[in-house]
């Protein structure tokens, strides 16, 4: 273990200097990740209890009990159900007034929602071209030596090889930041769409009052 940890290094000191922010990049999306993994888990959940009880509420023509049920809850979709509840239960708002209740609120719950997975986006998008700018700068001072170095070809080779690392460290890097991002937008469609069926069955109730 302790042979391959030293390798790690070995491989990182022969990247270049490109090394140093592909670390940061890999760090920061570690760290990403660990702060959307606890978001996510008190705030994205898609409270199937939460809608269990809203529709019998609802059911029952109770919009009292319904934001009871939504406040014994802290998370979007409780949230954001319950903005909208507290128009629809005055007989003097319409469906409109609800509709424009919970775009209100969900406009203010997508920040939390999206928060940091643009950075993600962005080093997807920068660490391949981070690690092929270390090969190419790896290459250039590896052909420099063609007349200095007496191995010539060999030594070319040898220079290139370790310049290939930096191209391997871009690529494992948005890799890793690839994976981070697909599966917390997955989390956002998640929540996103247990929010809107919560809301769409709220403002068929406040119709069917109406009507």
């Amino acid at each position: 273990m302790l042979e391959g940890f030293n390798y790690l290094i070995h491989l990182f000191y022969k990247g270049g200097f490109v090394m140093y922010p592909l670390l940061l990049c890999s760090l920061l999306s570690v760290m990403i990740a660990v702060e959307r993994i606890f978001y996510y888990r008190h705030n994205g959940q898609n409270g199937d209890g939460l809608q269990t009880q809203i529709h019998a509420a609802l059911d029952a023509q109770d919009w009292d009990e319904a934001i009871a049920v939504c406040n014994k809850f802290d998370t979007v979709v409780s949230r954001t159900a319950k903005a909208g509840l507290l128009h629809a239960r005055s007989p003097q708002l319409g469906t409109m007034a609800v509709k424009d209740a919970f775009e209100e609120r969900m406009a203010v719950e997508m920040t939390g929602l999206k928060k940091h997975l643009d950075y993600l986006s962005a080093i997807v998008t920068m660490a391949p071209l981070l690690g092929l700018l270390g090969t190419v700068i790896g290459m250039i001072g590896s052909f420099s030596l063609m007349d200095a170095a007496s191995g010539g070809a060999a030594a070319i080779s040898g220079g290139v090889g370790e310049a290939l690392v930096a191209t391997a460290a871009g690529l494992c890097v948005a890799i890793l930041a690839f994976i981070i991002h697909t599966f917390f937008s997955h989390q956002f469609d998640n929540v996103i769409t247990a929010t809107e069926d919560l809301c769409f069955f709220v403002l068929e109730h406040k119709r069917g009052e109406a009507g």
